[in-house]
């Protein structure tokens, strides 16, 4: 482990600590770091923590082709607790008697896969007219959400930790909630669920076990994932002058399939795709 230049591009696996927003960290990373552009991923709520890979530099352009990978999700929910916003960053305003037991949990979960529609939390980053949702729920305004259809892959229990309190493990996609999975679950028995807490241990292809501390990374341990890692193409070397033209918006003539290939000068330049032996760039990474 190294520390990178400042115009190297990747990306990091970061273990986002609770109680710091996905922004902030991005922030941090981008200042310790001293690179230009910095992203994200796909956001956690800021008292959620776990895995958040953070783009360098060019690879803020694989935004769009990763953000919406399936994600798993360990989560603790305690039944029978209310708070405003579904999990510990509230406060809890009700509580009741309600006993929810392993086996009518085991007996419900698997009603959950599958694709449903999502109400978003209010205490959300979804936008009302421009505005996030939970600027209008700390102000007290009504407002309404639409829900969002989504995909629970899975969703199994872990174990019990105690009464009303269980571990759970969701495999989801892009834009699942988990403090709204906790409460619709509750629903079911008519009663309310708090997550305390919610740590995200895969997204896409990345792992938390591969993932860095914020503390590692100011000392300069850690590792970059060069973004040319993250595609299982065929590699295409091209010369200098082609690949100026390329990297220029023109479509290049090459002598190969059709298909997705991996492009390479002297340094790794982005994909392209190959069409009637016509080349042309779809993600430039340089």
């Amino acid at each position: 482990m190294s520390k990178q230049t400042n115009n190297e591009s990747g990306i990091v696996l970061v273990n986002k600590p609770r109680g710091l927003s996905s922004f902030s960290v991005v922030n941090i990373v981008k200042r310790v770091l001293g690179v230009k552009k910095a992203g994200h991923l796909g956001t956690l709520d800021m008292e959620a923590e776990g895995l958040l890979p953070i783009t360098l530099n060019s690879a803020t352009k694989l935004f769009d082709l990763f953000l919406n990978k399936d994600k798993t999700y360990t989560t603790k929910i305690k039944f029978g607790e209310k708070s405003d916003t579904f999990d510990l960053e509230g406060n809890i305003e009700k509580v009741d008697n309600k006993i929810i037991t392993k086996e009518m949990l085991q007996k419900v979960l698997p009603s959950f896969i599958g694709e449903i529609n999502q109400m978003p939390p209010n205490f959300s980053a979804k936008k009302i007219n421009g505005v996030r949702a939970y600027e209008l729920a700390l102000k007290g305004e009504d407002f309404k959400l639409t829900p969002k259809k989504i995909k629970i892959n899975d969703i199994k229990l872990i174990r019990q930790l105690d009464e009303n309190f269980f571990e759970l493990e969701i495999n989801c996609s892009a834009g699942t909630y988990i403090r709204a999975i906790a409460r619709d679950l509750a629903e079911v028995f008519s009663t309310y669920a708090v997550c305390y807490d919610i740590i995200r241990s895969k997204c896409g292809v990345f792992s938390i076990n591969n993932a860095f501390t914020l503390e590692n990374i100011k000392e300069g341990n850690f590792d970059i994932i060069s973004p040319d890692t993250l595609f299982n193409f065929s590699k295409l070397y091209l010369d200098k002058i082609l690949s100026e033209k390329l990297l220029n918006g023109a479509q290049i003539k090459v002598n190969q399939k059709d298909g997705d290939y991996r492009l390479y000068d002297e340094k790794f330049l982005g994909v392209g795709n190959v069409k009637n032996n016509i080349l042309k760039l779809i993600i430039r990474l340089n």
